[in-house]
C-alpha cells in the first residue's frame, strides 16, 4: 500500500460509493412514505443496465414487454376493485396508464432500437422502459397492503425481489452484460485519470439529491409525501391522497433505480441477480442513516464505498462480510441508545 494505490482505492470507492447513495435514497424515500423495506430496488439496477446494454447493442430490450405484463396485471387489478361498480372517468384513467402508456413505450423502444442513437438518448430511453415498473409494482404488490404492519410489507418485499429476479432469469438469461460508456473520455488530475464515466456517476448523485431536496421543500406534491412520512393516517384526514404518495413514490424508487442501472452498467458485468447484492450495500447505508436522514444516508453510502474498496485490498475474501458487518455496531448503538421505540 502506497499512496497512487490508495488514491485509487478512494476514487473506486466514492464511485461505488455514490450508487450505493442513490439507492439508499430510494430505500429512505419508501420507507419514510410507505414502510415498505423495498429489497428488489436493486433489480431495478440490473433491469435498468440490463436495458441499456441490449439498446447498445441495437435490440428490442426484454423489459419492454416485461412492462406490458406488469401493465396488463395492473388493469386486471383494477378492474376487480372496480367490479361493484366505477365511473367511467376512473376507467379510462386505468386503461391509459396500464395498457396505453406500456404500449406507447413499447411501440416507440421497437422504432428507436434498432436506430444508431446518441449514449444519452439510450440512456433516456431505458429511463422510460423502467420508471413506470414503480407504478405497476406498487400496484400490484403494495397497493391492497397499504396499511398492513412493517412485517408483512417485509415479507411481501421478499416475495416481490425472488419473483423480479426470476423473470430477470426469464428475460434476459443467465449471460451477463455490460453497456457501453456515456462518454469514453478520461482526465487527468495530478497523478489519477479519472474517466468521464466515474464524473457522470457523480454529477447524477448530486443532480438528485438537490433535485430530491427541491422536489420535498418546494412542492405541494413533495410536502404531501412528507406530511405522509411524519403521520400517514393524520395526512389522510387533512384530505391528501395516501395512495397518490405511494404511487410517486415508488415511480421515484424506480427512476433512481434505473439511473443507478445507467451508470454501473458501463463499468461492471451486469446478471440478472446482480442487483440484489447492489442493493444490499444500498441497505446498508440506509440503515446507517437510521432509514430516515437522506444526508446521513449519503455519507454513510460513500463511507460504505470506501469500506468495500480497502477490504478488496486488504482481504478480498471477506470484503462482502465486513461491509455487511457495518450494519451489527450501528444496530447496538441504536438499540442501546435509549429513546423512544415504536412497537413496529
Amino acid at each position: 500500500m502506497d499512496a497512487m494505490i490508495a488514491t485509487f482505492l478512494i476514487q473506486d470507492g466514492v464511485t461505488n460509493g455514490a450508487i450505493y447513495a442513490l439507492l439508499g435514497l430510494a430505500l429512505v424515500l419508501l420507507f419514510s412514505v410507505t414502510r415498505v423495506i423495498f429489497i428488489p430496488q436493486g433489480e431495478f439496477v440490473a433491469y435498468g443496465a440490463l436495458t441499456l446494454a441490449l439498446l447498445d447493442g441495437g435490440k428490442v430490450p426484454a423489459t419492454t414487454s416485461l412492462l406490458v405484463c406488469f401493465g396488463a396485471i395492473a388493469f386486471l387489478f383494477d378492474l376487480w376493485s372496480m367490479r361493484r361498480g366505477t365511473d367511467m372517468r376512473t376507467f379510462l384513467r386505468s386503461l391509459a396508464l396500464n395498457l396505453v402508456l406500456p404500449g406507447v413505450i413499447y411501440g416507440i423502444t421497437i422504432v428507436l432500437a434498432p436506430l444508431d442513437l446518441p449514449s444519452v438518448a439510450k440512456a433516456l430511453l431505458t429511463i422510460l422502459i423502467i420508471t413506470p415498473m414503480g407504478v405497476y409494482v406498487y400496484r400490484i404488490a403494495y397497493r391492497p397492503l397499504a396499511d398492513a404492519s412493517v412485517l408483512v410489507l417485509l415479507i411481501a418485499s421478499v416475495g416481490v425481489h425472488l419473483a423480479m429476479m426470476g423473470l430477470g432469469l426469464v428475460f434476459f438469461g443467465a449471460e451477463g452484460l455490460r453497456a457501453e460508456p456515456l462518454a469514453d473520455d478520461n482526465y487527468t488530475i495530478g497523478a489519477l485519470m479519472v474517466s468521464a464515466q466515474s464524473l457522470c456517476i457523480y454529477g447524477a448523485t448530486i443532480a438528485i439529491i438537490v433535485g430530491l431536496y427541491m422536489f420535498f421543500e418546494r412542492t405541494l406534491l413533495g410536502k404531501a409525501l412528507r406530511a405522509t412520512a411524519v403521520n400517514r393516517l393524520g395526512a389522510r384526514l387533512v384530505g391528501v391522497r395516501t395512495h397518490l404518495t405511494g404511487v410517486t413514490a415508488f415511480t421515484l424508487a424506480a427512476a433512481i433505480g434505473a439511473v443507478s442501472g445507467v451508470l454501473i452498467g458501463p463499468i461492471t458485468t451486469i446478471y440478472y441477480d446482480t442487483g440484489f447484492l447492489i442493493g444490499l450495500k444500498g441497505f446498508v447505508a440506509a440503515i446507517i442513516g437510521g432509514l430516515a436522514s437522506f444526508p446521513i444516508t449519503a455519507i454513510a453510502a460513500i463511507g460504505v464505498g470506501l469500506v468495500e474498496s480497502f477490504s478488496s485490498f486488504f482481504a478480498s475474501s471477506y470484503k462482502e462480510v465486513i461491509v455487511f458487518g457495518l450494519i451489527i455496531p450501528v444496530l447496538i448503538w441504536l438499540s442501546l441508545s435509549g429513546g423512544f421505540h415504536e412497537e413496529e
